[in-house]
């Protein structure tokens, strides 16, 4: 068995403190609510949150400024002077980068709450000193103090990647921007499996019925059955308490419009097609299965 040691007890015990820090709670909830107003627009939110990627967009980024640092700090270290403006150009590959890596992670954050809402925050803070020390580094270069240049590189660097282990706990250990309507639904719900009475179908009014484990939303419009998990993928709200319009629904939560017909995302947070059910109606009872 492996333990984790006392490096990983300190550092979860640094983690946890962080989660419930409160003196940022007041601002954070002000520069979330600007982000919401920015990203107002349907084609914003979706751009940001990665939903015409079909997955989370701001992982995907985050490779961009890590990967231009890192190959800039190891020239400086390793190059010579032949490979200074390749470090150069690196970092301020890294710079630019940062900025739109910054826009997708403030988009995923503003839906964040609780502790993982505070520890964004200081994952925020983090990634922010990190760009100002390689600003930094990359004006002291183009000034000619390379030496001083190289070593705020090097302590940007150290900061992004203390960030990014913050990242990666926001992401493993809270599992923000993690599917929530399941991950096996297609092996759970593979075979026609009875979930309801078709007499207990309201028309307009959704139905939260159980296919096993699995918690699906009936929708019937119009003569036409939709079957959707009922779970957002985005955060796990409850699509049976959304609103139902134009053949979408939007989750009450955070927004996200799924279309009833395929489960394709019209709107972020969500970067995930919510699962669908095929549908038949048997002696009376409604029958679901993966789609």
């Amino acid at each position: 068995m492996v333990s984790q040691g006392k490096s990983g007890k300190v550092l979860s015990e640094v983690v946890s403190g962080l989660e419930q820090t409160r003196a940022f709670d007041g601002p954070g909830e002000v520069v979330s609510g600007v982000v919401r107003h920015l990203t107002a627009s349907d084609a914003i939110k979706s751009a940001l949150s990665g939903s015409w990627l079909g997955h989370a967009l701001h992982p995907l980024m985050t490779d961009l400024p890590i990967g231009f640092w890192t190959s800039g700090v190891a020239l400086d270290l390793v190059g010579g002077q032949d490979a200074e403006a390749g470090a150069d150009l690196l970092v301020a590959l890294g710079n630019l980068s940062a900025l739109g890596t910054a826009a997708t992670g403030l988009a995923d954050w503003s839906d964040s709450f609780g502790p993982e809402k505070r520890l964004g925050i200081w994952h925020g803070l983090a990634n922010g000193a990190g760009l100002a020390l390689m600003t930094a580094s990359m004006l002291a270069r183009k000034s000619g103090a390379r030496g001083l240049g190289r070593a705020l590189g090097f302590a940007g660097l150290g900061v992004a990647s203390a960030s990014a282990y913050l990242g990666g706990h926001l992401v493993y250990a809270r599992g923000m921007g993690v599917q929530r309507a399941g991950f096996d639904i297609d092996q759970a719900v593979s075979d026609w499996t009875d979930v309801a009475a078709e007499a207990d179908l309201v028309d307009g009014k959704p139905l939260k019925v159980s296919a096993g484990d699995v918690s699906v939303m009936l929708l019937r419009q119009d003569g036409h059955l939709s079957a959707l998990a009922s779970m957002c993928t985005h955060a796990g709200g409850p699509l049976d308490e959304g609103a139902f319009k134009d053949g979408c629904v939007t989750c009450p939560w955070h927004g996200s419009r799924f279309e009833l017909a395929d489960g394709s995302v019209q709107r972020g947070p969500a970067s995930i097609p919510q699962p669908t059910f095929q549908t038949r109606v048997r002696d009376g009872r409604v029958e679901v299965r993966a789609a």
